[in-house]
């Protein structure tokens, strides 16, 4: 009987890069924690690589919904309900953030609904405040006079400016409002973080008594490890330690012919080696070579690489890398702080903007290149004299970003060790889950 599926949850993630291997990542932690869970993912668009992650996850079953174009939520909580109610002992959903019209559907059932929440709590505590005054006490703070004014949100520790809410929750946020609305009504929150990481926001969301309980279990990491041999991997065993800066923008984080140049005369100039993880926006050009300044290749032979795709974790983790240019997804952010190597923010879009100001001016592990650059706003340049000072203070070998970095590094893994933090946390979720079982 040991060994016997007893519970079932089923996860809806979101297909996006920043949210489905999350998801995964999050299923395997909890079938390898306690023999009796089995997961059910839904997956609302088919993937090989979802496949080969998982391995030999006997409990961890992929079932690929009916494809609908264009998409329908109503035919998609069809989808949903059918195949739930297909399963015995089901205990509940656990739903991506841009799922949550599904906790209809499991009240529906009878279960409870969770939601996985794979940005940071701060963002979470932002988005819940936001809504409660609105909702509460009739107030708006979005509705501004100035994009200099600052608001008080209580995840954070310092006042928040206006300037770097997501557009989501700018003018029309009704949708952003409902997400909220829905959240409450689940019966906990699942957050990709740790305790000792946002502690401003862990304090706020414990004790805002409309916000169901909150689970941190961080970091939650996907690690695709590459080989040894691979040429990326090679080259950074050639340089000296903590000697190379490395610059990656996430799946989304393309530029424009003008934005590149900027950054390549940044990097020839900046008297640092670097690696370059430079994606090509479809359509606009099919070489790089073609973006880049001429000769660039040639002359920073010695002190860079350029390259495509990147197994970021392995990079970060290397003892050659010392400082990470990012677009502060919430991911990238996880996976630099696990690595102890300290950030340049450039944010691009969507709420990575409000991790920059959290990793700034909250965490103090990181410095500034650019925390209002908006990807969408037509000829906004970052010149290559702003990137390349950036560069330059994040390089410093002795500063306090590396050492309050270094600091979370230690604790994001003690966080997620056995009695640690999110260790406990994630105990007490599956506890409540197993609740019911019988229910």
């Amino acid at each position: 009987m040991e060994g016997k599926i007893k519970a079932e949850l089923v996860f809806i993630p979101s297909p996006g890069r920043g949210h489905l291997p999350a998801a995964l990542e999050m299923a395997k932690l909890l079938v390898n924690r306690d023999q009796r869970l089995s997961v059910t993912v839904l997956l609302t668009q088919s993937s090989n690589d979802t496949k080969n992650s998982l391995g030999s996850y006997s409990r961890i079953r992929l079932v690929n919904l009916p494809q609908l174009e264009p998409p329908s939520n109503s035919t998609l909580q069809k989808h949903v309900r059918n195949e739930a109610a297909k399963l015995r002992n089901l205990v509940g959903f656990v739903v991506d953030i841009f799922c949550t019209s599904m906790i209809d559907v499991a009240h529906e059932l009878g279960v409870p609904a969770y939601l996985f929440f794979t940005s940071g709590a701060a963002t979470l505590g932002l988005l819940l405040h936001l809504q409660g005054l609105l909702d509460h006490e009739n107030q708006d703070p979005t509705v501004f006079k100035s994009p200099n004014d600052e608001i008080f949100v209580p995840s954070y520790g310092s006042p928040f400016p206006v300037k770097f809410l997501p557009t989501m929750l700018l003018g029309d946020n009704q949708m952003a409002m409902d997400m909220a609305r829905r959240i409450r009504r689940t019966k906990g929150i699942i957050v990709n973080t740790f305790s000792e990481l946002e502690i401003p926001a862990m304090k706020f969301l414990s004790q805002d008594e409309k916000t169901p309980p909150v689970y941190p279990v961080g970091p939650v990491l996907h690690v695709d490890s590459v080989d040894d041999r691979n040429p990326i991997m090679k080259w950074l065993d050639d340089q000296p330690d903590s000697s190379v800066v490395f610059l990656c923008f996430g799946s989304n984080g393309f530029f424009d012919e003008t934005q590149v140049r900027e950054i390549a005369l940044a990097l020839e100039n900046c008297g640092h080696r670097f690696l370059w993880s430079l994606r090509k926006p479809s359509g606009e050009y099919e070489d790089l070579s073609e973006v880049l300044p001429e000769g660039f290749i040639e002359r920073t032979a010695g002190i860079g690489k350029v390259i495509g795709w990147a197994p970021q974790v392995d990079i970060l983790s290397h003892r050659a890398v010392g400082g990470f240019v990012s677009h502060c997804g919430w991911n990238s952010t996880l996976e630099s702080i696990w690595c102890g190597v300290p950030m340049a923010v450039w944010p691009l879009f969507g709420e990575q903007s409000v991790n920059a100001f959290q990793l700034v001016k909250d965490l103090g592990v990181a410095v500034e290149i650019n925390m209002e650059y908006k990807k969408s706003s037509a000829n906004m340049i970052v010149r290559a004299d702003e990137i390349m000072n950036g560069i330059r203070r994040l390089m410093e070998p002795v500063s306090d970003i590396r050492v309050k970095v270094e600091a979370l590094k230690v604790k994001s893994r003690m966080a997620v060790g056995e009695n640690g933090s999110s260790f406990e946390s994630i105990g007490r979720f599956i506890s409540h889950v197993m609740v019911n079982i019988n229910a």
